[in-house]
């Protein structure tokens, strides 16, 4: 069978294993602008979005609007395309579900038309401006949470309010539009894996209002809501291979198809300012506070993906896959979300914790992810003080356990030690680097506190004398005798 070009005059003919739209595209209408299309969002708003469409909901098509100037492969593709790709679910036992996307049903590339993005965003029609901009896209400093108005393009949003580069100034300018043109507000929606990412957002935005345009901050606060959610699938890169196995077995050219994992998860505040798909009858959850659910995640899988990342590269793997197919990892990683992350999570309403971990587990198992470890480990001076540290005041607060804590720690230290001791250790990719494998050296031959003393992680956690008394033997037990033995080490005493 001949490989067919993906594009609305080929869905047709696809072969009967491709899922395709049961919708007429041309009749749906945006009622969502989404900023940032990358592989996440296709993967996981689009895809909730496409089953909705499938059901009759033809008002939430979505405008994807790719902000920029590194966007425009995606662009170009999306044009190709018209708007379409393949999604690839990638099932544990090697199975594979394509399913080809429809939502999308307009894309603007901002930075060749900026007008038109504004425009767009303050049409009547459009209810939802939702966001995957990176944490970076939100442009202020993680250790005081301050908004960095130094940024150049900020600067030139600032001058140039017609022309802007920012989501900032794009919001802004259609916001003040749609005000003078009589149009209510609408809901902004961050999805970006960032705690309280819709308060982070506001208040963001905010301030720059305050900078560029301050009469308008009355009518945002009154128009304009913010709800914070909770988004979890794993997305991989897009790969040839991907390519060439849509080809191959499908018999589809997709120039930019999207693989992820068969869970999804998606819990958003139900605080919408003009309405919003139901989106609950494909499987996301709404609620009147999202923290619990973040924090759950943040606790147990991003803390469980740095325990990994950590260890595994130690033990010399390098894939997610091959660590917690190590039967001491996995031990290891079931003890600490047992032991002490548990304990100090509250209830989360609708989740069963016992199940959500096992589920976690068996995600981390799929072979066919290829989460690299090199990835997880990457700017961990940013992730540790969310992901782990709260777990351990926590727990010394509460009198409890925190060994498997101080390993994650120590396992971390080792690690940048070997890189900077033109050891075995992996590239450091993180902005602190020079300092965390300086710090690393010196806990070896000076100070052994050194790594625990640098405030903008760990706080104040060397002055614990709790910690400190079992973090220390933990150290020195995996620089004498290696990880495998300093993990059993951990899960007998």
């Amino acid at each position: 069978m001949t490989p067919q070009r993906l594009n609305n005059s080929s869905l047709h003919k696809l072969p009967g294993s491709v899922s395709v739209p049961d919708y007429a595209r041309s009749g749906i209408s945006p009622g969502i602008v989404h900023v940032g299309v990358g592989n996440f969002h296709r993967a996981h708003e689009a895809y909730y979005t496409d089953q909705l469409l499938n059901r009759g909901e033809i008002e939430w098509g979505i405008c994807g609007v790719c902000l920029l100037e590194n966007d425009l492969k995606m662009y170009q593709t999306l044009v190709s395309q018209d708007g379409l790709y393949a999604l690839v679910i990638k099932e544990a036992d090697g199975s594979r579900r394509v399913r080809v996307i429809g939502s999308i049903v307009e894309y603007l590339y901002a930075p060749s038309d900026p007008s038109a993005v504004i425009a767009k965003m303050a049409d009547p029609s459009i209810r939802i401006i939702s966001l995957t901009i990176t944490e970076g896209g939100y442009n202020y400093d993680p250790s005081t949470g301050k908004f960095n108005f130094k940024n150049p393009d900020i600067q030139w949003d600032l001058r140039h309010p017609s022309r802007p580069r920012t989501i900032f100034g794009y919001l802004t300018a259609a916001f003040r539009l749609r005000q003078q043109n009589g149009v209510p507000g609408l809901t902004v929606l961050s999805c970006d894996n960032i705690q309280q990412n819709g308060s982070v957002c506001r208040n963001m935005l905010r301030t720059y209002m305050g900078e560029s345009m301050p009469e308008l901050r009355d009518w945002a606060a009154e128009q304009v809501s913010f709800p914070n959610s909770m988004v979890d699938r794993i997305t991989p890169v897009t790969t040839t291979r991907d390519v060439e196995e849509l080809r191959d077995r499908f018999h589809l050219e997709d120039s930019w198809p999207v693989s992820c994992e068969p869970f999804i998860q998606w819990v958003i505040e139900d605080h919408f300012s003009r309405g919003r798909p139901p989106w609950e009858k494909a499987g996301v959850q709404f609620t009147e506070d999202v923290e619990p659910y973040e924090k759950m995640k943040i606790r147990l899988l991003n803390a469980g993906h740095s325990l990994m990342g950590f260890t595994g590269t130690l033990m010399g793997y390098s894939t997610i896959y091959e660590a917690v197919g190590d039967d001491l990892i996995r031990r290891f990683l079931q003890g600490f979300m047992d032991q002490e992350v548990t304990p100090v999570l509250g209830p989360v309403e609708g989740i069963d914790l016992t199940s959500y971990k096992e589920t976690l587990i068996q995600r981390f198992a799929n072979p066919h992810m290829e989460d690299r470890l090199s990835r997880i480990c990457s700017e961990s001076s940013s992730k540790i003080p969310k992901f782990l540290i709260p777990t351990i005041e926590e727990q010394l607060e509460q009198g409890g356990q925190v060994k498997y804590s101080a390993l994650i720690i120590a396992a971390w230290c080792r690690t940048l030690e070997q890189t900077g001791t033109g050891g075995s250790g992996p590239e450091v990719r993180d902005v602190m680097a020079d300092m965390l494998v300086q710090r690393a050296i010196t806990s070896r031959d000076k100070d052994p506190l050194a790594f625990l003393k640098i405030p903008e992680i760990f706080g104040d956690l060397h002055r614990s004398g709790r910690f400190v008394r079992t973090y220390l033997p933990v150290m020195e037990h995996l620089r004498t005798h290696g990880p495998a033995a300093t993990i059993s080490y951990v899960l007998k005493v």
